[in-house]
């Protein structure tokens, strides 16, 4: 099993950490950092075994058949994860196309 970020999606992790520290979620910017590095590790380990479901049509902006899987941070955040899967060689490859918390996008699940 292989994860990977479609490069808009690293972007937005790198504007992440700046948006996470600038807003005062976290007082030191390596916490913010922490934070996002943590997510991307659960990401990598953890999405081969969430649910999978089918994106919503909202989502097509994002790619086709897209699927999505819910990866919770706290008892108010989750993050969505948008992506494709693919069979490459016999291995399953995750393509990582778009992410989002449910306080951006709830009202479109």
């Amino acid at each position: 099993m292989r994860v990977i970020f479609a490069p808009e999606v690293l972007i937005y992790f790198n504007a992440l950490v700046d948006v996470l520290y600038e807003k005062g979620y976290f007082g030191f910017k390596d916490s913010a950092f922490n934070y996002v590095e943590s997510l991307l590790d659960d990401v990598r380990d953890n999405l081969h075994l969430k649910v999978k479901i089918s994106a919503p049509a909202y989502f097509k902006r994002y790619g086709q058949k897209l699927l999505y899987s819910v990866f919770k941070s706290s008892t108010a955040t989750s993050w969505y994860v948008f992506y494709n899967v693919y069979d490459v060689d016999g291995e399953q490859v995750f393509l990582i196309k778009y992410i989002a918390n449910n306080h951006s996008i709830a009202k479109f699940l």
